[in-house]
């Protein structure tokens, strides 16, 4: 067994202590006649400041109670308590589940979820209570991220141990799901690494060649990176010593994507070393779509409120966020990476993608 699988296996182990303390608090606050309550740590803007020594924004010291004592909190305190349940089952039967099973699972017992956003919800309370993200409990999200480039992995999950895959044999590239994010690194040849939040431009980079050109591993969010995908990026990073640049769209939910992947994020800054602090934003910066001429679009409303969040959000009080927040308000325009196919579908691999890289290894 490898050392990774050995760690992981211990993980595992941690997550089921945890989750049968939680539930031995429970009972003995029961039998010893007391209302049973939980501390849970205050996941908002708020309370998240940046940890020097992780070089990500975690979770302040703010805290909020849920007790039985307050009818309120009857209801989520027992949808709480079923997800404990559920996670301990899963990590006894040898089991996984993704967000939308559990929620659908919970559904079929009787648990009054009105949707699965509020079975999401429990589960990530879960998560700040034990201090292990939700995969080390086997709860996944759906994929939608993918990888493709100069590298073999070997997975290391039982049914799969010791098979090999070659990254780059799949034009459409692989699935990050956590079977590829825990496998190893056999051979690789890349030097670096391109996160690109559009599917449309992951597949013009590959067309392109830019794999080759490069010598980059390619990986395409889908949007906002999930966390699997997170995980991986910061381990190709680690591991490989990869320098990492991100491509978003111009916009301040562009921004937000690049800044979550660097700085991590409020939602989950209660789960460690899922940010990659060394990543770079690559643009598409917004004073870009001077620079470029770049077909763009009028802010929306939505756009204007969002780009007010991110001037109050600690994560974007330091350049490039503050100078290209402020470029937002000069200019009062998005654009897409996409349009840079005005000039040509391979402009962006061609021309923009060398100038741009030229730049930021000068700084």
């Amino acid at each position: 067994m490898s050392e990774r699988m050995y760690k992981a296996d211990q993980i595992k182990i941690m997550a089921s202590q945890k989750l049968r303390s939680l539930g031995k608090q429970i009972v003995s606050d029961l039998e010893r006649g007391k209302f049973p309550y939980l501390e849970l740590p205050a996941r908002t803007t708020a309370n998240i400041v940046y940890d020097e020594k992780l070089r990500q924004y975690v979770l302040g010291e703010k805290r909020v109670e849920r007790t039985t004592k307050n009818i309120r909190h009857l209801r989520p305190f027992a949808q709480l308590l079923w997800i404990a349940a559920f996670a301990k089952k899963l990590l006894h039967d040898g089991k996984t589940s993704t967000l939308r099973d559990t929620y659908y699972v919970a559904i079929g017992e009787g648990i009054d979820f009105e949707d699965q956003n509020e079975s999401d919800e429990m589960i990530m309370q879960l998560e700040s209570i034990l201090d292990f993200p939700r995969e080390d409990f086997n709860i996944f999200p759906e994929e939608r991220a993918s990888i493709y480039g100069d590298l073999i992995i070997e997975y290391t999950v039982p049914g799969f141990r010791g098979k090999r895959v070659d990254l780059s044999i799949h034009p459409d590239g692989f699935a990050i799901g956590p079977a590829l994010t825990t496998a190893e690194f056999v051979k690789c040849g890349a030097e670096q690494v391109f996160v690109i939040e559009k599917g449309a431009v992951f597949s013009r980079f590959v067309e392109e060649g830019a794999d080759k050109k490069y010598k980059a591993i390619l990986i395409h969010t889908a949007g906002q990176s999930p966390r699997n995908c997170r995980k991986l990026i910061r381990r190709l990073h680690d591991e490989l010593n990869l320098p990492v640049y991100v491509f978003t769209d111009a916009d301040p939910w562009g921004v937000h994507i690049a800044s979550v992947l660097i700085h991590g994020s409020a939602l989950s800054a209660h789960i460690k070393e899922i940010n990659v602090p060394d990543a770079i934003w690559a643009g598409v910066w917004p004073s870009d779509i001077r620079k470029y001429k770049l077909p763009s679009m009028k802010l929306s409303e939505q756009d204007i409120k969002r780009i007010q969040d991110l001037e109050a959000d600690p994560r974007y009080q330091t350049d490039p966020w503050k100078r290209e927040i402020k470029e937002f308000w000069n200019i009062k325009r998005k654009a897409e990476l996409e349009a840079f196919s005005r000039y040509g579908l391979d402009f962006i691999v061609k021309e923009f993608l060398p100038e741009r890289l030229t730049e930021l290894q000068k700084q």
